[in-house]
């Protein structure tokens, strides 16, 4: 067990991507002598985390170079539920915990899927801009159809992953009227939904969301040869992350019309970059990784970080992600 009464040296980094001046941070505050930092450069990371005993990450990349450089570090927190920037290893050797926040995000997550998908088939961010344009007001008609719009009923919805986001995406799909086929790394003993091959949930699949993790084995999952499997009037969901998805694949997919349209949460280079063949690609609709930003979201991350902290600092660590530390 940590020493309790211990006042540990805490460095938060990039804590700007967590809060718009609207979380109470005192949750943290309260558990050491704890320091918040913004966007720092990498030089300005390792000085001021040199002698830190607990970091508290959410996109910077937790390196081996970093980790060297904090001699006293016990404990790594991320401020997310994905830990891919996190060298694992390199924490292992030194027998350092790394916690994340699983599962904080689901309703919001699962929310944002179908805004993006409702936006997508309704067209609705077209006709509010057309709207505010004064194209109504010049209208001769009560309303009009300058954009399609799709009923979701009835459609197939594939689930590609089936955690808590999963599950719970599966459950609204369900309740708009679509048949829902799910597929994931081990067939779950407790899903009502069928379950499919990946070749099949691509073939099958009017609507494809993603909710797998980014490992060796799914990057770039979505490329060439999977577009081309599915129907030319599927629409591909990501809010999972951005790696999944072969970019330069998927904009010709889309320009070229072998699939019909894409709602994008992630990108595997976050800002966007100028040069990103998706921007400006046929249908693709992006929104900036802002999935898991309502408010709620965002406070209920902090306190499972706190109580990580809490949990850790009480010998009893809990949502550890590197179970080999010595």
């Amino acid at each position: 067990m940590e020493d309790a009464g211990k006042k540990y040296r805490i460095v938060s980094l990039d804590t700007h991507t967590l809060s718009v001046g609207d979380l109470d941070f005192s949750v943290i505050e309260a558990l050491g002598d704890v320091k918040f930092y913004d966007i720092l450069t990498e030089e300005e990371i390792l000085k001021v985390t040199r002698d830190a005993e607990m970091l508290l990450v959410n996109k910077v990349n937790v390196t081996r170079k970093l980790i060297d450089n904090c001699p006293d570090l016990k404990y790594v927190g991320t401020y997310s539920t994905g830990y891919n920037n996190v060298d694992l290893a390199a924490l292992n050797e030194r027998g350092i915990v790394c916690c994340n926040v699983p599962g904080y995000s689901t309703h919001a997550v699962c929310q944002h899927v179908f805004a993006l998908l409702l936006m997508a088939e309704g067209s609705t961010d077209h006709y509010r801009a057309s709207v505010d344009a004064g194209d109504w007001v010049k209208s001769k008609s009560f309303c009009y159809f300058k954009w399609p719009m799709f009923e979701v009923f009835g459609k197939t919805f594939g689930v590609y992953g089936y955690g808590s986001i999963g599950r719970a995406v599966a459950r609204v799909a369900e309740a708009f009227g679509m048949k829902v086929l799910v597929h994931s790394r081990t067939q779950p003993k407790d899903c009502p939904y069928e379950y499919v091959s990946e070749d099949e949930i691509f073939r099958r699949s009017d609507y494809l969301s993603l909710h797998c993790p980014l490992t060796a084995a799914t990057e770039k999952m979505i490329n060439a040869a999977s577009l081309a499997k599915m129907k030319k009037s599927a629409v591909l969901i990501n809010t999972a992350r951005g790696g999944l998805v072969d970019e330069a694949a998927l904009a010709e997919a889309l320009n070229s019309g072998t699939i019909r349209g894409a709602c994008l949460d992630v990108l595997t280079q976050e800002p966007m970059e100028q040069g990103n063949p998706l921007l400006g690609a046929r249908n693709c609709i992006i929104t900036p990784h802002i999935a898991w930003g309502p408010a709620e979201t965002r406070a209920r991350l902090l306190n499972i970080v706190a109580e990580n902290i809490k949990a850790f600092i009480n010998g009893k660590p809990q949502n550890v992600v590197n179970g080999n530390v010595k």
